[in-house]
């Protein structure tokens, strides 16, 4: 299984490659992607400088593409698939169906992954989008049990790629309702679902109050851990409670260490570490620790056990501290 680890910027990118990533993903600096933060992605420069650099260590790079172009703006989405051209970019990561038709029309020898955004669950769209544009891989929504992973490896030849580790959503992947209505912004072109100029927090009367935009969604104690704020990961009164509770989800992070065997058994290709906002110092950490998990497993597969040491550097990383198998492990459908 390829081990594909996230590059905010070159220190990052050095950061994945030297602790043993077998690809790295990354952006442009713009809204392309759907992580366009001030003090990410990569210029034209630094995107040949980052391209260079990946080639001479041996590992692949893909360029996410991932964000849904507005009326009138498509020639900016197309530069983007240009330069992935140009610097030989292993695969293109999108979403919007325009976009993967421009570039397998355009450039047919750029290798073409279907972006989580596109939400897809089931063979039968996995197997349209290989017919119509030649998707050689598809990542996965963090929604999906093992077992449904299992069945669609069954039904389609398209690559399997999965979350691994990191950041969980339960929503439409990056187009959440809930969060464009309280920030006003679209949280796929914005880089964020919680854009950080509309976060707040005030200490009162020995409580944190946590603000999206001036919406209350979390009362926590000042000492508590607690994640960055996401309206899905707030605390609120839901009829009859008497205490506010995390009713959609609560602020986690997906870890699947201990399902490392049953991933690799159902036909999943690629593991990928979320966090391209996230810092070096987080990339190498959780890098190095997973690393060492796939080769323990290749090494051993009947004998893999996950360690106590990896899950305590992957847990000082983790939102609130606190890891989570996510739906993989869901018993119902």
């Amino acid at each position: 299984m390829e081990l594909l680890c996230p590059a905010g910027n070159m220190a990052s990118l050095k950061a994945a490659i030297n602790a043993g990533a077998d690809a790295i993903y990354l952006g442009i600096k713009d809204n392309t992607n759907a992580r366009s933060f001030a003090g990410l992605n990569f210029t034209p420069d630094t995107l040949k400088q980052a391209a260079a650099i990946v080639k001479r260590a041996g590992k692949k790079m893909y360029l996410t593409i991932n964000t849904f172009p507005q009326t009138g703006q498509e020639q900016r989405w197309y530069d983007a698939i240009n330069a992935a051209a140009d610097y030989q970019a292993d695969a293109l990561i999108m979403a919007d169906i325009s976009l993967l038709d421009y570039a397998s029309q355009r450039h047919p020898q750029l290798p073409l992954h279907l972006s989580v955004q596109a939400s897809v669950t089931n063979a039968a769209a996995l197997n349209f989008f290989q017919q119509e544009f030649g998707i050689r891989r598809a990542v996965l929504p963090r929604v999906l049990s093992l077992k449904q992973i299992r069945d669609l490896a069954k039904d389609t030849s398209v690559e399997l790629e999965v979350f691994a580790f990191g950041s969980l959503c339960i929503m439409a992947e990056g187009r959440c309702q809930l969060s464009s209505y309280v920030t006003g912004e679209s949280p796929n072109r914005g880089g964020s679902c919680s854009p950080a100029k509309h976060v707040r927090w005030h200490e009162a009367n020995g409580e944190r109050l946590t603000r999206l935009n001036e919406v209350l969604v979390d009362k926590t104690g000042v000492e508590e851990n607690i994640g960055y704020p996401v309206i899905c990961k707030g605390r609120y009164l839901a009829d009859g409670a008497e205490q506010p509770e995390f009713i959609l989800e609560s602020p986690t992070s997906l870890s699947t260490l201990e399902l490392l065997p049953e991933l690799a058994r159902s036909g999943v290709g690629s593991l990928k570490i979320e966090g391209r906002q996230r810092s070096p110092a987080y990339v190498s950490q959780v890098t190095k620790v997973w690393r060492q998990a796939i080769d323990t497993y290749l090494h051993a597969p009947e004998q893999y056990q996950s360690r106590a040491i990896w899950q305590q550097v992957l847990t000082k990383v983790s939102e609130g501290q606190a890891t989570t198998a996510g739906a993989y492990q869901r018993s119902w459908q």
